[in-house]
């Protein structure tokens, strides 16, 4: 009795590593988008000055990446993204610009990246604040 259970208890465990390895080598097929930051805080500025900011990113998948869209919260903020397909192992950019007027207090602004990568959407983020009147430092 103790040999079965010890056999079942062996070919159950065995199964479920094969899946998680089947699962994680499913996941790793294709494009993948890896950004050197996820978040860029930009301190504080004064109503009305724009910041620019770029987001550096590489394929780490096996497959060539293709960006369809960049999403942003608000027409406040500006993305620019390559249009071309970007090989394994190359790098890329999403250079964003953030405009402050009509804007105050503590920002955070969400950039969406659609792509073709197993995980098809992406976000990365501006935070902040913006002072109105007076000087920022």
């Amino acid at each position: 009795m103790k040999k079965t259970v010890l056999i079942l208890a062996f070919l159950v465990t065995n199964l479920l590593v094969q899946a998680q390895e089947n699962k994680a080598a499913e996941s790793s097929n294709g494009p993948a988008i890896t950004f050197a930051e996820a978040r860029y805080e930009f301190g504080e500025i004064k109503q009305g000055e724009k910041v620019k900011h770029t987001f550096e990113f590489e394929n780490t998948g096996n497959a060539p990446l293709i960006i369809s869209n960049v999403l942003t919260t608000c027409g406040c903020t500006v993305p620019k993204w390559p249009r071309e397909p970007i090989a394994p192992g190359v790098t890329g950019k999403i250079d964003v610009v953030f405009n402050s007027t009509g804007k105050s207090g503590v920002q955070n602004k969400v950039i969406t990246v659609v792509s073709n990568a197993v995980e098809n959407r992406t976000k990365v983020s501006l935070t902040g604040s913006v002072v109105v009147g007076g000087t920022a430092p």
